[in-house]
């Protein structure tokens, strides 16, 4: 047991990841079950398992009061298929220490191409698929759990229907984005997916895994995980299609091999559900011999058709302030990357030209066509 004796034995819900005892406050800035301690920086409890001396480290400067720097610390985390290294010690520490955008935070850390992507998710026609299978099988959830839930988007739209948004990633650095700019109000926890998940039994109402599930390993695990977390539907949202090229790393599986992972499987082409959200209409679920040949596929699983109409999760509060599109400059779109237009230009809502104004208020009938199309986006205050 730690210096600080006995935990406040308060129940945080959580498990430990290594020994699936229940894990209690013992500090504002740690968790414990017998025989072990857990860092908690950011309000985001860290769960990785295999980074023992890391978890030391992060709690010897967390007992020490020194918080910038264990947070510091943890946004050098990376996921085992990171592409470019992390950002030095003394740059995550400037992000930490600054007053900064989103973007400018991101490339404090060293994104680099995800960060482009984080930066212009919102209007990702993927994003938008994304929105449509949750709209096609929402029904009504209390508690929602997103795996790989990366910086916070689709928690931040969740978060407006549903009071108990909760996500989980790899990447530390990721979450504190969330935390930080995006969903503030979301639970938000570290851990690796391919290791017995820190949740209990049916703790979600629906689970949403999008953009994410052909890059994890152990997909039957993972896929077992997501079915004993969740009480109601599964939705996986853009896996990549193995019988297709695409520009992503991964490893994808084929339509058939995905749809074996999960029961009940209700499958869609991805860019059809992209289509139904633009069209405002419900989307065409599709037989797995008509998926050999798309990018991605979309799995609903356990998931009966939408209960309740809620107005559109790909519209923002009526009020809300929305802005063009930043991807438009002088009005006509410029690319961050030739990637980027690569993988998303062909299926893009947004015209090369911009219409209507710079800013609107939604709510407003002759908007909501721009910002369904995303030429408006809803952006947060410091993107």
């Amino acid at each position: 047991m730690s210096k600080y004796g006995q935990p406040s034995r308060t129940d945080t819900g959580l498990l430990s990841p290594l020994s699936r005892q229940k894990l209690l406050v013992e500090t504002p800035h740690s968790l414990a079950a017998p025989g072990e301690r857990w860092p908690v920086v950011a309000g985001i409890p860290y769960l990785r398992t295999g980074r023992e001396p890391l978890v030391a480290d992060t709690l010897h400067l967390l007992d020490e009061g020194r918080e910038d720097e264990a947070l510091a610390l943890l946004l050098g985390d990376q996921d085992d298929w990171a592409q470019t290294p992390s950002a030095s010690l003394a740059d995550r520490l400037a992000v930490v220490r600054g007053s900064m955008t989103f973007r400018e935070a991101m490339d404090g850390l060293a994104f680099g191409g995800v960060g482009t992507y984080f930066a212009h998710r919102w209007s990702d026609p993927t994003f938008l698929s994304g929105l449509a299978l949750a709209e096609a099988h929402w029904t009504c959830p209390a508690r929602i759990f997103e795996l790989a839930c990366g910086a916070g988007h689709f928690l931040r739209e969740f978060s407006r229907f549903c009071p108990d948004v909760s996500g989980g990633d790899v990447v530390f650095a990721k979450l504190w984005l969330a935390r930080r700019y995006v969903a503030p109000q979301a639970r938000l926890i570290c851990f690796d997916a391919a290791q017995p998940w820190p949740l209990a039994d049916d703790a979600a109402d629906l689970l949403f895994c999008h953009d994410a599930f052909y890059f994890l390993p152990q997909k039957p695990h993972v896929a077992a995980e997501m079915r004993r977390v969740a009480a109601g539907p599964v939705l996986v949202g853009h896996a990549h299609n193995a019988l297709v090229d695409n520009l992503s790393s991964g490893a994808p599986l084929a339509p058939a091999q995905y749809a074996a992972l999960f029961e009940a499987p209700t499958l869609y082409d991805d860019a059809v559900l992209t289509g139904a959200l633009l069209g405002g209409i419900v989307p065409r679920a599709a037989a797995q011999a008509e998926l050999a040949g798309v990018a991605a596929v979309s799995i609903a699983s356990r998931a009966p058709r939408a209960r309740a109409v809620i107005g559109g999760l790909a519209m923002p509060a009526d009020g809300t302030v929305v802005r063009r599109n930043p991807l438009y400059q002088d009005g006509l779109i410029a690319w961050p990357s030739p990637r980027y237009q690569r993988e998303y230009g062909p299926l893009a809502s947004y015209p090369d030209r911009a219409e209507g104004p710079l800013e609107a208020v939604a709510g407003d009938r002759s908007v909501e066509r721009l910002v369904r199309r995303r030429v408006l986006v809803d952006l947060p205050a410091e993107w």
